[in-house]
């Protein structure tokens, strides 16, 4: 049986794969215990100390719009994400210890969107309903 061979592009494209020590997810980060005040803005000016930043995005609330008190940051190369981590994580912002490391990939969750309301109604269907009066 012959094997076929996967180019290499092919392959480091797959969730999970990594060539040598270099990942797509490697430049994403997950900055945790941030204050709730904390803005895109705050976090953008924050990271350029450590090299350039793609993107900032505290993650908020779909309903209240209230920030959850983490975000992702997003830095050029690996190498600008690996000194982020080890010039912020532990370090204090605004009377709190940050906690920054490589951002993983989202996990599928099951189920799908779920409404909270509603009201559940008791099963017996047609029954008449029982009196104790």
């Amino acid at each position: 049986m012959h094997r076929r061979s996967v180019p290499p592009l092919a392959v480091a494209s797959l969730p999970g794969i990594h060539l040598g020590e270099e990942s797509f997810m490697e430049a994403k980060l997950y900055v945790g215990n941030l204050p709730y005040s904390t803005a895109d803005e705050d976090l953008q000016n924050l990271f350029s100390q450590a090299g350039t930043v793609k993107s900032a995005q505290v993650i908020k609330d779909r309903v209240s719009g209230r920030s959850k008190g983490f975000a992702f940051v997003e830095m050029s190369t690996a190498e600008e994400a690996q000194a982020a981590i080890s010039k912020f994580n532990g370090q204090d912002f605004s009377g709190r210890a940050l906690t920054v490391n490589l951002a993983r990939p989202r996990e599928e969750r099951p189920g799908g969107f779920r409404s909270g309301g509603g009201r559940r109604q008791g099963g017996g269907g047609d029954r008449e309903r029982r009196r104790d009066y």
